[in-house]
């Protein structure tokens, strides 16, 4: 059997702690597993964190730090829904439904706790008949070696987050963060507490929904790595304080933390608990920096710190998180270009800096157009995928279905041509005015040549389609970029006049 370990927090060549395996240590099998018998349901709700075995997946070994947490698996809480019938639609229940779950989501996968570590490794040698005088070398280094090697390149363009996080088990955001951290020394100079940071990432990975296609843990590791591209760029790598940094790639890493998997116009037509709380502006982003602030704040990362500081932390952290709404998407990209035309950043100004934090990571967040086209295709196709997830569901609780949500009028090529005519190409060119690197301009280049080849997909579909139905397929082409059209103005501009809901800064 080959196992994967990784764990920055406890090296192999120290002592655990004992205190570690007290409190926090602990062994779990798959509830697959009939060595140890059945899970207790109490520990399976109540235990998350420590050491657990998966024996459906024999090659992971996975070491995590937590603490007790309860979490509840109901998708609404009754006293929060409304009159409505589809207002309690558990988004998680409805994709397995639909057949698009994820195998972790398989009652069989789940874990739980049964012996402390030690008391593991002495009952596993007894089980196995391996003589104790043996060394415990448990690890198989060949992946954990790659990954090793992967992150030595963390600053190409051409980063394979795929791939990377096959190398780490699944543990790509955990892993990439908690590199950069360390790399930028922001663990030491914030006098960070390992085992907190270590517990943080840990959550913020798992909060991430695996079952969406597009809005999990996987894109918030690649647009880490963006943001970390970003800020390595001649003029930001300059003048970005570690202060800048920190709050950047903890943005990156949780600005689409608990993510449902659908957009804010299904929650608003639903009713949804969340957009009345956030009265229908920029309800997922809310959403997403509240949730990371509630991890900061169980973990006490920056428990250590003045309680003046961990707030305004919290404050510019969602201001940045606040500012991947595409739907404010010509606020930003105003004001970014009056900037560039007046020539009056000044990146010594704290505002200024923020201001441009802002935009890095609105271009880290859609820079998907931007990778080469390997990569590219698969994050169209996944995001794809999300929208006529979306559809499904509208269509089997007889909603209105959303634009872009309807899997049989549309496809992955018109939805990645207009989304990069209307929204990405407006933005990358400015953010190239800003930073005219080799990095912008091999961005604009990947851009043009992915739209140049979803263009000739989509030309091969339609010549597929006029020898089929040679009558009707004009007409579908010419309704399919009407609605592209309008579906991108809606998007891009539908609510630039709404105000920034409270506890959100503008610099």
């Amino acid at each position: 059997m080959e196992v994967c370990y990784q764990l920055p927090v406890l090296p192999l060549d120290r002592p655990v702690p004992k205190h570690v395996l007290s409190r926090r240590g602990a062994i779990s099998f798959s509830s697959s597993s009939s060595l140890f018998g059945a899970p207790d349901p109490r520990q399976l709700s109540q235990r998350r964190g420590a050491i657990s075995y998966d024996s459906s997946d024999q090659t992971a070994l996975y070491i995590r730090m937590l603490d007790v947490r309860v979490r509840s698996q109901v998708g609404f809480e009754p006293e929060r829904r409304s009159s409505h019938p589809y207002l309690c639609i558990d988004f998680r229940t409805l994709h397995a439904r639909l057949g698009c779950g994820s195998p972790s989501s398989d009652p069989e996968r789940r874990v739980h706790r049964l012996l402390s570590f030690q008391r593991y490794l002495h009952s596993s040698r007894l089980l196995r008949g391996v003589p104790q005088q043996i060394p415990l070398h448990i690890l198989d280094e060949d992946y954990t070696g790659q990954a090793r090697c992967m992150l030595e390149k963390v600053g190409n363009w051409n980063f394979d987050i795929f791939l990377f996080d096959r190398l780490t088990n699944g543990n790509s955001l955990i892993t990439l963060t908690f590199h950069l951290l360390n790399q930028y020394g922001l663990v030491e100079l914030f006098q960070l507490d390992m085992v907190k940071l270590w517990r943080f990432l840990v959550m913020v990975q798992e909060d991430y929904h695996s079952n969406n296609p597009y809005h999990n843990a996987v894109h918030a590791a690649d647009v880490t790595q963006a943001m970390y591209c970003y800020m390595q760029e001649p003029m930001l790598a300059r003048s970005l304080t570690s202060y800048d940094i920190l709050l950047g790639l903890l943005a990156a890493a949780t600005h689409d933390l608990d993510h449902p998997g659908v957009n804010q116009p299904f929650l608003i037509k639903t009713d949804h608990y969340l957009a009345t709380l956030y009265r229908n502006t920029s309800v997922l982003e809310n959403h997403h920096w509240k949730s990371a602030v509630g991890l900061l704040r169980e973990t006490g990362l920056f428990s250590h710190l003045p309680a003046e500081d961990r707030l305004s932390m919290e404050r510019e952290l969602g201001s940045l998180i606040l500012a991947t709404d595409i739907s404010r998407q010509n606020d930003y990209l105003s004001r970014f270009r009056l900037h560039l035309n007046q020539e009056n950043l000044c990146l010594s100004n704290a505002s200024h800096r923020h201001f441009i934090l802002q935009m890095a990571l609105k271009c880290a967040d859609i820079c998907n157009p931007c990778r080469p086209w390997e990569l590219s295709k698969q994050w169209s196709e996944k995001v794809t995928e999300e929208f006529f997830k979306q559809g499904d569901i509208e269509k089997k609780h007889k909603l209105e279905v959303s634009p872009v949500c309807n899997r049989e009028n549309n496809t992955v090529g018109n939805i990645q041509i207009g989304f990069m005519t209307y929204v990405a190409e407006p933005l990358f060119a400015e953010w190239a005015r800003f930073s005219d690197t080799r990095l912008s301009q091999t961005m604009l280049g990947h851009m043009g040549l992915n739209k140049a080849s979803w263009g000739g997909l989509q030309q091969e579909q339609t010549t597929v389609s006029e020898e089929a139905e040679p009558s009707t397929a004009g007409t579908d082409a010419e309704d399919g970029a009407a609605r592209r059209n309008d579906n991108t103005a809606t998007a891009t501009g539908g609510t630039s006049s709404k105000e920034i809901p409270q506890g959100s800064r503008e610099s």
